[in-house]
């Protein structure tokens, strides 16, 4: 099964999944103007909020769940696993995908905050599939057929990529981080804890969610990011090196650390675009569900809001993160052949509690604290993603029994499920991004034009007056 799901891995993030991943950054970039000048504006966005604005909670509210569900594993263990099998080089595609993955964030944010509707309790609904649903609709006339596989086909892949990418993925690393560490507590014992702490916040919806992310995910970042910077203090005289092995290794077929990692520039682009969508969810179409419930006077003013998600999550920590692995695995040749012998998400895991186990007292803390605190929190983001892609697929009557399997998916992947799950929430990224980056790409006209009205030409105050329909039945 693992060879099985291993080779189908290999061919969704082949060559045709990753230039349509680069080209559609590449592509979105040029067509809103790049739209990554106004990261200045947008940081400064994310922490006003506006009484007159319509929508369910506030725009740090669902900045802080969207980063909760991106700033987590795939930006610490995630960048081990990439380092461990793509190589040093695996770390600038990373990058290079979360710079330009900015304005696919952004566009991809505009058109779902431009076509979400409202359920029966006035709350805000939004995604890929309401954007399929709506956008091909003309007046009355009935969604055409092929928008409507569009949104069944994201909806659903959606969901099922939830309960791997954010809850198995996030339980098992959890659990890796904490074993590595403090090998007493059994595995089962950890699963049992993280299915209470889940489900004593999910079974909240979307304003509890927002409310504990809030919190949590700002403090964790500052002193994971931190972290990161006192390990790079240490590692100084190695900077220059572990800088250039990842830049030679992104652009040629040396491997390194002693032949054990690094495959070419293909494994290096396969790992670090695969590893960098997980990171920051750019174009993947999981970020513009929770984003649609922000209170925001036009869809502008949140797509800005939620490109500063991607900045942070990869441009920022995913960056600090990757230098911080690289220099300590050059410092430190003697991890090499331990880590490297048979590597998985556990040496993923370990290799980071080797580098911040380099600072005295409080390193293994931060990691396992910060660790633990992220995963956490991206097990509530993505719960909400699920159940919004569930509810658009069955009604609310499906919520609950996807719920219960949210979290007894998490403990199954707390006792120890953790390679095939990263595989198969590879997969599962790449299927539900395809019906996501198709849409924006046939959208992105229409992102152009209204991005210009709002932001170039100074109306980035102006109210968008047009109804948001409210759905019957469901």
């Amino acid at each position: 099964m693992i060879e099985l799901l291993t080779t189908v891995d290999s061919f969704v993030w082949g060559p045709a999944m990753i230039a349509l991943l680069l080209g559609s950054h590449l592509f979105l970039t040029v067509r809103t103007g790049f739209i990554q000048r106004k990261l200045p504006l947008a940081i400064k966005l994310s922490f006003t909020s506006d009484a007159n604005a319509e929508g369910d909670i506030s725009h740090f509210g669902a900045l802080a769940t969207a980063l909760a569900a991106t700033i987590g594993t795939g930006s610490i263990v995630g960048v081990a696993t990439a380092i461990l099998a793509g190589g040093p080089g695996a770390v600038f595609w990373m990058w290079l995908t979360g710079v330009f993955g900015i304005a696919t964030k952004y566009s991809e944010v505009f058109a779902a905050i431009k076509y979400r509707v409202k359920d029966h309790k006035g709350e805000m609904l939004g995604g890929a599939m309401y954007i399929w649903e709506r956008a091909f609709s003309k007046g009355t006339e009935k969604t055409p057929w092929w928008a409507h596989v569009g949104a069944v086909a994201f909806a659903a892949f959606a969901a099922i990529a939830a309960i791997g990418t954010g809850s198995a993925v996030q339980a098992s690393a959890m659990a890796g981080i904490i074993s590595s560490n403090i090998p007493q507590i059994p595995v089962w014992i950890l699963g049992i804890v993280i299915v209470v702490l889940v489900s004593a916040v999910i079974f909240g919806g979307v304003e509890s969610i927002s409310k504990v992310c809030e919190k949590l995910v700002p403090v964790m970042a500052v002193a994971y990011a931190l972290g990161c910077i006192v390990i790079l203090v240490l590692n100084a005289p190695y900077l220059g090196d572990a800088i250039g092995l990842i830049f030679e290794c992104a652009f040629t077929s040396k491997a390194a650390f002693g032949g054990a990692v690094g495959s070419g520039l293909m494994m290096a682009l396969q790992f670090g675009c695969a590893r960098g969508l997980f990171s920051n969810e750019s174009g993947l179409g999981s970020a513009p569900i929770v984003a649609s419930a922000a209170a925001t006077r036009n869809p502008a003013q949140q797509a800005l809001v939620a490109m500063t998600g991607t900045f942070w999550s990869t441009v920022v920590i995913c960056a600090l993160t990757g230098v911080v692995l690289v220099s300590t695995m050059v410092a430190n040749p003697e991890i090499q052949a331990q880590i490297l012998a048979s590597p998985t998400i556990f040496t993923g895991a370990q290799l980071a509690s080797t580098a911040f186990a380099n600072i005295p007292l409080f390193g293994t803390p931060i990691l396992v604290v910060g660790m633990v605190t992220f995963a956490y929190t991206t097990i509530l983001g993505w719960s909400y993603y699920g159940n919004r892609c569930i509810t658009y697929l069955f009604g609310m009557k499906a919520i609950l029994p996807y719920q219960i399997l949210y979290v007894a998916v998490a403990f199954l992947g707390a006792i120890g499920v953790g390679d095939v799950v990263w595989t198969i929430s590879d997969i599962g990224n790449a299927l539900m991004a395809v019906p996501n980056i198709v849409v924006v790409l046939l959208l992105s006209g229409l992102v152009a034009r209204e991005t210009r009205h709002y932001v170039y030409e100074g109306n980035l105050n102006e109210i968008d007056e047009t109804p948001i329909p409210v759905l019957e039945g469901k």
